[in-house]
């Protein structure tokens, strides 16, 4: 029985109790919290139902929780129910029913943790988005990571999420990187608020490799030639480190377009005809401040140039056109404002507020030795995705980058990440996906089959260890889509440290196979498949944060 499975016949039962004393059932929530309690001698799982609801149904707590305990004991694969405190409920289950986890696991295999929380809805997802003017630098490859697992973890309770990138080729920052290309090509030092670092030498070295005459041209021309050629060649540097990172995006989307194709002009002269446009010392403001930002933004500056914001309005628009449901924003430290102008500027198309949503995500620092590390061959004082994934390689990238909160700042530790030992999270997680992978090749040179679950006697899993075990692992279900709600992929992270501590400790205890021993017996079949069931969970959380499941290592 899984916690849901619980939670469900918990608020059932609760259903009854209450309509039985003519009570409202409406206080009940629609999901009852079913948990596992910190000390495992209270039972296998407690829930605080009684406490949350008998006030709104004008009883005393314990004496609801009483009512609750008495008609739960002996259902169905429970064995006690207990009220301790001022109303809390502690369960214990059978061993058979708590087994049952291992043989849903089993029997799901890939699909096990997947729901349909989201089902129907369209989700854009935009996230990375640097700017085409260099590699990507630590801020961006956090996002590339944490990004990619939301949209895994989003796409498993059924959403239908098409991830976007952002093309910003548009803009004075497009500018300043055709002068600092220009002037590579010329042999000249960068412009003084252009970009360093090696590669805007190489870039412009391929720019003369595809254009051998581009510098003879004429001004104009000659600056085109490499806006075109070196944004094109910068940013496909960009998607093939993306790709490699194990980061696809079904859409790149180029800001340019939404001036070319009028589509900015659009947005803008719909808000002036709405209202919600005002002309105040020579520039045109949005009334932002009606729909809940702290102030009025500039739309379209005093010079008659477009504001950044023009641009997300369009863009927004654009989305919504498209039939997204949920326009997700993941953006970086330095981008509070979005939050509440995008919203602000979904109200004032008549648009739903809540379809858009910011996420905005911290700094990332390398440490190396206790000392911050800072340089880049390629890109000068900038760290870049390539110069992470180089030191430790992807999987440790992308693990260390999606296991902290995007809400606060992380410290990657690169002695630490590179350490094939405990001590680092991701070797500890894959290595004991690998150990459960060489039992199973084990077992078979042994001739040992463990058959189909649904014949296996899971019941005999009733040691203290195979009992914590299969309750981590009835947790993933609940891990994943609490993930997808919050939008914390963490959560998926940190919970695959717990599985394989519960792993090893039941490794430690509990021998699965007896040594010399050919002949499966009982216990063997049925310890094999719940090590089939944890080898399962950890391959299909890792799957999620976009982390290989190695079989060996």
């Amino acid at each position: 029985m899984t916690p849901a499975a619980l939670a469900d016949l918990v608020r059932n039962t609760a259903v009854d109790v209450l309509s039985a004393r003519e009570l409202d059932v409406s206080v009940l929530p629609e999901t009852v919290t079913v948990e596992r309690p910190r000390n495992p001698e209270h039972g296998d799982y407690a829930t605080n139902v009684a406490m949350q609801v008998a006030k709104k149904a004008g009883v005393p707590p314990r004496d609801l929780a009483t009512w609750l305990a008495e008609a739960l004991t002996g259902q169905d694969g429970i064995t006690e129910v207990t009220v301790a405190g001022p109303g809390f409920l502690n369960l214990r289950l059978a061993t058979d029913a708590q087994a049952g986890i291992v043989r849903d696991v089993v029997s799901a295999g890939a699909e096990f943790g997947r729901g349909d929380r989201y089902q129907g809805l369209r989700v854009n997802l935009e996230f990375v988005s640097a700017n085409p003017t260099g590699p990507i630098h630590l801020g961006g490859t956090r996002w590339a990571a944490v990004g990619d697992a939301l949209g895994r973890a989003l796409s498993a309770q059924g959403a239908e999420v098409v991830r976007e990138y952002y093309f910003n080729d548009a803009g004075a920052q497009i500018d300043r990187f055709v002068l600092s290309l220009l002037a590579a090509a010329k042999g000249e030092p960068a412009p003084e608020d252009g970009y360093g670092g090696d590669y805007i030498a190489d870039i412009a070295r391929q720019v003369l490799e595809a254009e051998p005459g581009a510098l003879e041209q004429p001004e104009a021309e000659r600056h085109e030639t490499f806006r075109r050629v070196g944004v094109g060649l910068m940013f496909d540097e960009i998607k093939r480190s993306l790709h490699e990172f194990g980061t696809d995006f079904d859409v790149f989307f180029h800001e340019d377009s939404l001036h070319s194709s009028g589509a900015v002009s659009e947005s803008v002269e719909q808000l002036k005809a709405s209202g919600h446009l005002y002309f105040a010392d020579g520039a045109w403001w949005l009334r932002s401040t009606e729909f809940g930002d702290d102030k009025d933004r500039v739309v379209i500056k005093s010079d008659g140039a477009t504001a950044y914001i023009a641009g997300d309005v369009a863009y927004l628009r654009d989305k919504r056109g498209r039939g997204f449901d949920l326009c997700l924003y993941m953006l970086g430290a330095d981008h509070h404002g979005y939050v509440s102008r995008l919203k602000a500027a979904a109200a004032a198309f008549d648009d739903d507020p809540d379809a858009v949503e910011v996420l905005i995500g911290q700094m990332v620092n390398l440490v190396r030795e206790g000392k911050p590390v800072r340089m880049s061959k390629r890109a000068g004082t900038v760290v870049t995705l390539e110069d992470l994934v180089e030191a430790v390689g992807v999987d440790a990238a992308r693990y260390s980058l999606t296991r902290s909160s995007v809400d606060s700042a992380v410290d990657i530790d690169l002695d630490l990440i590179s350490k094939r030992s405990n001590e680092n999270p991701v070797f500890y997680v894959q290595y004991a996906h690998a150990r459960l992978a060489s039992l199973q090749r084990n077992a078979e040179s042994l001739g040992i089959d463990r058959g189909p679950v649904e014949e296996a006697d899971l019941s005999l899993l009733a040691h203290e260890r195979e009992g914590d075990l299969i309750r981590t692992l009835g947790e993933y279900p609940r891990v994943v889509l609490s993930a997808a709600e919050l939008r914390e992929p963490h959560r998926i992270a940190r919970y695959l440290e717990e599985v394989a501590s519960a792993y090893h400790k039941f490794y430690d205890a509990c021998r699965v196979l007896q040594p010399g021993d050919d002949q499966a017996n009982p216990l063997t079949v049925a310890r094999l498949q719940l090590c089939e069931a944890t080898r399962q969970v950890l391959a299909n959380g890792l799957g999620l944060l976009g982390v290989t499941a190695p079989d060996q290592m």
